[in-house]
């Protein structure tokens, strides 16, 4: 078993830049965030809320073909049933603990990408995490997907691209500038670290350049510090934050928890009209090679229910209608069921896209269950389709120039 957890990931992957950006320090107040805004949540742009499942979520018992006779003799006591199920058409139906899904398939604002995944898959938890951060399938790059976006928008704005959490994602890490860490919890910034960290920011102009490079990144970590986190003495419960796999019963996959805590800073941001385009939110736990039917629908149950209260938040604004979020794994699971009630690592997964810009529905082929490769699911869907389109229509950016030419897209948007 390839356990693993969040933490080794970052600290392994080879994507490095920008991680020390708040590294070991914890941030103000989500009041000071707000006071960043423009007071409204009026802007025209959209914003991406991406959100990394960690630990390869079983796509087959999210997005369940009950109605496949082959399913159901792969999986065994893992299955589904076709009245468990909340049916989609195409013989499929979401895990039953997806009800906030399904509502928002039925109001046709869910897509769901089929069979995703990117050429050659690597059973890796380290090496597959990598490839979708930076999506680079060819060979391994310093930079992540979202940390190129961040590049080719300048680096001028510390806020633009922002993760909930202790530590910055790969995905976040551009070659010449970063996105922002913004830690949940914890206590405030001493004022003596604070005056200490703004005085060492003032650098002059004729310095050399590593002492301004310096400068600016404490200068960027002040003000991120100045603008991000819960306060001590919140009425908002972190006590289930964790960088690591502890509390995820035999479903250990790094990531965090909280998600609902991490969803409630990205609303208030957004409300506020902070100028983040980009935030990146995480759940772990979903290494799921024993007792998975548990672990699994308690965690797509959470999943659901953080996602759709978001949703329903943000969307009483007009910049909440612009919000698009995209919902992911690094690989899924075999088809076939393992001896100890679980499933082992995988391929190819769905992929979820949602808010009121989604044109719902079904995107990509199903991979079939009776015509696998090495008793691997086939990819059906390129993943840097999904984030070429995100870009595109999302971010304004031509794809081509953040995916080294790459620049097919899909029609969720």
């Amino acid at each position: 078993m390839d356990t693993w957890t969040r933490r080794k990931f970052l600290t392994t992957s080879g994507v490095a830049g920008g991680v020390a950006l708040a590294a070991g320090a914890t941030a103000w107040g989500v009041d000071e965030l707000l006071a960043t805004g423009s007071g409204t949540a009026g802007s025209d742009a959209a914003t991406l809320v991406l959100v990394t499942l960690y630990g390869g979520n079983d796509g087959l018992n999210t997005l369940v073909p009950a109605a496949d006779g082959h399913y159901q003799d792969l999986r065994g006591d893992l299955a589904y049933g076709e009245d468990e199920v909340l049916a989609l058409g195409d013989g499929l139906g979401l895990n039953p603990g997806m009800k906030q899904m399904k509502r928002l398939w039925d109001d046709k604002r869910l897509a769901v990408v089929r069979g995703v995944s990117y050429p050659k898959p690597d059973h890796s938890h380290f090496r597959s995490m990598a490839i979708w951060q930076t999506a680079s399938p060819s060979g391994p790059l310093p930079s992540g997907w979202l940390g190129r976006w961040l590049d080719q928008e300048g680096g001028k704005d510390p806020l633009m691209g922002v993760s909930v959490g202790a530590t910055l994602p790969p995905l976040m890490a551009g070659e010449r500038t970063a996105g922002a860490a913004v830690r949940l919890g914890g206590a405030k910034l001493p004022d003596a670290w604070q005056r200490t960290c703004t005085e060492l920011a003032r650098v002059d102009g004729d310095a050399h350049p590593l002492l301004k490079r310096a400068g600016m990144s404490l200068a960027d970590l002040t003000k991120v510090s100045s603008a991000f986190d819960d306060k001590q003495g919140s009425d908002h419960d972190d006590t289930d934050e964790s960088d690591d796999d502890a509390t995820n019963d035999r479903g250990s996959a790094g990531g965090q928890g909280g998600l609902g805590t991490q969803l409630d800073v990205v609303a208030r941001a957004i409300e506020s009209g902070v100028s983040t385009r980009a935030y990146s939110v995480s759940l772990g736990g979903f290494d799921t090679h024993a007792g998975e039917k548990a672990t699994q629908s308690r965690l797509l149950a959470q999943l659901d229910r953080d996602l759709g209260t978001f949703l329903d938040r943000v969307r009483k604004t007009k910049a909440g209608q612009k919000v698009v979020v995209a919902v992911y794994s690094e690989f899924g699971r075999r088809p076939k069921a393992n001896a100890n009630q679980g499933t082992d690592h995988g391929t190819s997964g769905p992929v979820f896209v949602l808010g009121e810009p989604v044109k719902g529905g079904f995107y990509g082929d199903q991979p079939s269950l009776t015509d696998l490769t090495d008793d691997d699911l086939r990819t059906t869907t390129d993943f840097r389709d999904v984030y070429a389109t995100l870009l595109r229509d999302v971010l304004d950016t031509d794809p081509a120039k953040v995916l080294d030419g790459h620049d097919s897209t899909l029609a969720f948007l």
